[in-house]
Protein backbone atom coordinates (compact mmCIF):
# COMPACT_ATOMS: atom_id res chain seq x y z
CA UNK A 1 0.00 0.00 0.00
CA UNK A 2 1.12 3.70 0.21
CA UNK A 3 1.23 4.13 -3.39
CA UNK A 4 -0.93 6.95 -3.41
CA UNK A 5 -1.83 9.34 -1.33
CA UNK A 6 -5.02 12.04 -1.08
CA UNK A 7 -4.58 15.68 -1.67
CA UNK A 8 -6.49 18.99 -1.85
CA UNK A 9 -7.04 20.03 -5.32
CA UNK A 10 -4.83 22.67 -6.31
CA UNK A 11 -3.40 24.77 -9.41
CA UNK A 12 -0.54 21.82 -9.44
CA UNK A 13 -3.14 19.23 -10.84
CA UNK A 14 -5.30 21.44 -13.31
CA UNK A 15 -3.68 20.13 -16.33
CA UNK A 16 -4.27 16.26 -14.78
CA UNK A 17 -8.07 17.00 -14.10
CA UNK A 18 -8.68 18.21 -16.79
CA UNK A 19 -7.70 15.42 -18.94
CA UNK A 20 -8.91 13.28 -16.07
CA UNK A 21 -12.27 14.86 -17.84
CA UNK A 22 -11.80 14.16 -21.28
CA UNK A 23 -10.43 11.25 -20.62
CA UNK A 24 -14.34 10.04 -19.04
CA UNK A 25 -16.29 11.85 -21.62
CA UNK A 26 -14.49 9.39 -24.44
CA UNK A 27 -15.19 6.55 -22.12
CA UNK A 28 -18.71 7.26 -21.79
CA UNK A 29 -18.24 6.86 -17.74
CA UNK A 30 -20.31 8.19 -14.70
CA UNK A 31 -18.30 10.58 -12.82
CA UNK A 32 -18.64 9.62 -9.40
CA UNK A 33 -17.64 11.23 -6.77
CA UNK A 34 -16.02 14.17 -8.80
CA UNK A 35 -18.21 16.62 -7.44
CA UNK A 36 -19.97 17.64 -10.69
CA UNK A 37 -16.51 17.84 -12.91
CA UNK A 38 -18.74 16.86 -15.71
CA UNK A 39 -20.84 20.10 -15.37
CA UNK A 40 -17.87 22.65 -15.16
CA UNK A 41 -15.70 24.73 -18.11
CA UNK A 42 -12.96 24.91 -16.10
CA UNK A 43 -10.85 24.12 -13.42
CA UNK A 44 -11.20 27.57 -11.15
CA UNK A 45 -14.88 26.98 -11.73
CA UNK A 46 -14.63 23.26 -10.26
CA UNK A 47 -12.42 24.34 -7.36
CA UNK A 48 -15.11 26.28 -6.01
CA UNK A 49 -16.74 23.05 -4.38
CA UNK A 50 -18.92 25.02 -2.12
CA UNK A 51 -20.73 27.93 -4.15
CA UNK A 52 -21.33 26.09 -6.70
CA UNK A 53 -22.59 22.61 -4.90
CA UNK A 54 -24.72 24.39 -2.69
CA UNK A 55 -26.48 26.47 -5.29
CA UNK A 56 -27.11 23.41 -7.38
CA UNK A 57 -28.80 21.64 -4.18
CA UNK A 58 -30.39 24.18 -2.16
CA UNK A 59 -31.41 22.73 1.00
CA UNK A 60 -30.34 18.96 -0.20
CA UNK A 61 -26.44 20.32 -0.17
CA UNK A 62 -24.24 19.01 2.06
CA UNK A 63 -20.35 19.83 2.59
CA UNK A 64 -18.14 17.73 1.35
CA UNK A 65 -14.41 16.90 1.35
CA UNK A 66 -12.83 16.08 -2.30
CA UNK A 67 -9.53 14.68 -2.56
CA UNK A 68 -7.47 13.97 -5.62
CA UNK A 69 -5.86 10.30 -5.09
CA UNK A 70 -2.20 10.64 -6.77
CA UNK A 71 0.44 8.15 -7.08
CA UNK A 72 3.51 8.95 -5.12
CA UNK A 73 6.33 8.01 -7.35
CA UNK A 74 5.34 10.11 -10.18
CA UNK A 75 2.65 12.00 -8.84
CA UNK A 76 -0.02 11.20 -11.59
CA UNK A 77 -3.97 11.85 -11.40
CA UNK A 78 -5.13 8.39 -10.82
CA UNK A 79 -8.74 9.11 -8.67
CA UNK A 80 -10.82 11.46 -7.69
CA UNK A 81 -12.76 10.53 -4.12
CA UNK A 82 -15.12 12.66 -2.02
CA UNK A 83 -16.74 12.50 1.65
CA UNK A 84 -19.88 13.67 1.71
CA UNK A 85 -20.11 14.63 5.60
CA UNK A 86 -23.88 14.18 5.95
CA UNK A 87 -26.30 12.38 4.11
CA UNK A 88 -29.40 14.14 2.66
CA UNK A 89 -32.48 11.87 1.44
CA UNK A 90 -30.89 11.62 -1.60
CA UNK A 91 -27.84 10.54 -0.25
CA UNK A 92 -29.28 8.00 1.76
CA UNK A 93 -31.10 6.64 -0.52
CA UNK A 94 -28.90 6.17 -3.63
CA UNK A 95 -25.45 7.66 -3.01
CA UNK A 96 -23.93 7.38 0.21
CA UNK A 97 -21.20 9.10 1.94
CA UNK A 98 -18.08 8.52 -0.39
CA UNK A 99 -18.05 8.30 -3.75
CA UNK A 100 -15.20 7.90 -5.91
CA UNK A 101 -13.56 6.97 -9.50
CA UNK A 102 -10.76 5.39 -10.95
CA UNK A 103 -8.81 7.13 -14.34
CA UNK A 104 -9.84 4.24 -17.16
CA UNK A 105 -6.14 3.48 -17.81
CA UNK A 106 -5.75 3.19 -14.46
CA UNK A 107 -8.35 0.46 -13.28
CA UNK A 108 -8.10 -2.80 -12.16
CA UNK A 109 -4.46 -1.79 -10.15
CA UNK A 110 -5.92 -1.60 -7.09
CA UNK A 111 -6.04 2.03 -6.38
CA UNK A 112 -9.86 2.19 -5.80
CA UNK A 113 -9.62 0.12 -2.60
CA UNK A 114 -6.38 2.27 -1.44
CA UNK A 115 -8.69 5.50 -1.78
CA UNK A 116 -11.42 4.15 -0.06
CA UNK A 117 -9.15 2.60 2.95
CA UNK A 118 -7.55 6.12 2.94
CA UNK A 119 -10.60 8.00 3.39
CA UNK A 120 -12.02 6.32 5.54
CA UNK A 121 -9.03 7.22 7.72
CA UNK A 122 -10.02 10.77 7.34
CA UNK A 123 -13.17 9.90 8.61
CA UNK A 124 -11.81 8.01 11.25
CA UNK A 125 -10.24 11.19 12.26
CA UNK A 126 -13.09 13.47 11.81
CA UNK A 127 -15.29 11.79 14.27
CA UNK A 128 -17.84 9.56 11.65
CA UNK A 129 -18.77 6.50 13.35
CA UNK A 130 -19.90 4.88 10.13
CA UNK A 131 -19.97 5.69 6.42
CA UNK A 132 -22.06 4.43 3.49
CA UNK A 133 -20.69 3.77 0.10
CA UNK A 134 -23.41 2.49 -2.61
CA UNK A 135 -22.87 1.18 -6.24
CA UNK A 136 -24.07 -0.28 -9.25
CA UNK A 137 -25.38 -3.99 -8.76
CA UNK A 138 -23.29 -5.01 -11.98
CA UNK A 139 -20.16 -2.97 -10.86
CA UNK A 140 -18.69 -6.07 -9.49
CA UNK A 141 -14.51 -3.97 -9.52
CA UNK A 142 -16.55 -1.77 -7.00
CA UNK A 143 -18.24 -4.32 -4.88
CA UNK A 144 -15.16 -6.42 -4.16
CA UNK A 145 -13.84 -2.22 -3.46
CA UNK A 146 -16.29 -1.51 -0.88
CA UNK A 147 -16.05 -5.22 0.53
CA UNK A 148 -12.33 -5.39 0.95
CA UNK A 149 -12.71 -2.04 3.21
CA UNK A 150 -15.21 -3.64 5.40
CA UNK A 151 -18.70 -3.03 3.55
CA UNK A 152 -21.57 -5.05 4.98
CA UNK A 153 -24.00 -4.69 2.00
CA UNK A 154 -27.79 -3.70 3.50
CA UNK A 155 -29.59 -3.48 1.07
CA UNK A 156 -30.55 -3.01 -2.82
CA UNK A 157 -32.86 -0.30 -3.94
CA UNK A 158 -34.45 0.22 -7.30
CA UNK A 159 -32.45 3.11 -9.65
CA UNK A 160 -35.54 5.53 -9.91
CA UNK A 161 -32.68 8.50 -10.59
CA UNK A 162 -30.92 7.07 -13.29
CA UNK A 163 -27.32 6.74 -11.08
CA UNK A 164 -26.64 3.09 -12.42
CA UNK A 165 -26.61 1.37 -15.84
CA UNK A 166 -28.17 -1.59 -14.57
CA UNK A 167 -31.71 -0.07 -12.23
CA UNK A 168 -30.37 -1.68 -9.10
CA UNK A 169 -28.16 0.52 -6.37
CA UNK A 170 -26.04 -1.84 -3.67
CA UNK A 171 -25.60 -0.39 -0.46
CA UNK A 172 -23.02 -1.00 2.03
CA UNK A 173 -21.74 -0.12 5.35
CA UNK A 174 -18.70 0.45 6.63
CA UNK A 175 -17.96 0.35 10.28
CA UNK A 176 -15.16 3.40 10.93
CA UNK A 177 -14.82 3.34 14.44
CA UNK A 178 -15.22 0.74 16.50
CA UNK A 179 -17.74 1.75 19.67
Amino acid sequence: MNRIKLVVPTKEYEDQVMAYKQAFLANHDSFDGCAGLEETENYEEWLDFENRLSKKYGDAYVSSTVCLAVRTEDHKLVGIIDYRHELSDFLMRFGGNIGYSVLPSERNKGYAKEMLQLMIEKCRESGADKVLVTCDKNNMASSRTILANGGVLENEVVDEVGLSKCGIIQRYWITVNQG
